[in-house]
C-alpha cells in the first residue's frame, strides 16, 4: 500500500473513531433519560416492530454502503500499486 494512501486510511480511521466516540458521549444523556411511556405505548399498539425495522433497513444500508466503499478503496489500492510497478 502506498505511504499517502496508508496514512489517509490511519487518519480516517481514527477520525471516524473520535467522531463515533465523541456521538456516542453525546448521545448517552439524552438515551439514558428516555421516557419508558412511549416504548409502553408503542409496544401496546404494536408499533414498535415498524420501528425496529426501520432501524433495521437503515443499518442494513450502512452497512452495505460500508461493504462497496471498502471494495472500490480495495480496488483503487490495487489499481496505485500495479501503477507504481
Amino acid at each position: 500500500m502506498p505511504a499517502k494512501l496508508d496514512l489517509f486510511m490511519n487518519h480516517f480511521t481514527s477520525l471516524l473513531f473520535r467522531l463515533t466516540f465523541l456521538f456516542t458521549i453525546l448521545l448517552a444523556p439524552v438515551v439514558s433519560e428516555a421516557q419508558v411511556e412511549m416504548a409502553d405505548n408503542f409496544r401496546g399498539e404494536g408499533k414498535i416492530y415498524v420501528v425496529i425495522a426501520i432501524i433495521l433497513i437503515i443499518l442494513t444500508g450502512f452497512f452495505y454502503l460500508l461493504y462497496r466503499l471498502d471494495k472500490k478503496t480495495k480496488r483503487l489500492e490495487k489499481e496505485i500499486s500495479q501503477n507504481e510497478d
